[in-house]
């Protein structure tokens, strides 16, 4: 079994400014070194494959505890989970199925 997830991790911060690159460097950072997690850096948030969902609940509270950690003042998070129970597949082969059909 093969679980994936994004995670987008919003910040904020007593200083008001708009840009929020550290306090997501240390999200990443911290979902990242999660054990049995395979982290992806996106535009708008963090891909994960990992092989059970406790491992995903892991990064979440990691990334959470890192953006505290930093100063955040309030911290808003999205996550969307994808559980496949009848075959593995990884990220990159569910990009490659679309892709093909695009041919």
């Amino acid at each position: 079994m093969v679980v994936h997830a994004e995670i987008s991790v919003i910040p904020i911060s007593k200083s008001g400014g708009t840009s929020m690159s550290r306090e997501v460097a240390l999200a990443f950072d911290a979902i990242r070194r999660t054990k049995g997690v395979k982290a992806t850096l996106t535009a708008l948030g963090t891909q994960i494959e990992t092989n059970d969902i406790s491992s995903v609940l892991a990064a979440i509270k990691a990334a959470d505890a890192a953006v505290k950690k930093a100063g955040a003042a309030r911290i808003i998070s999205s996550v969307r989970i994808d559980e496949r129970l009848d075959k593995d597949q990884t990220l990159k082969g569910k990009v490659r199925a679309v892709e093909k059909r695009l041919r």
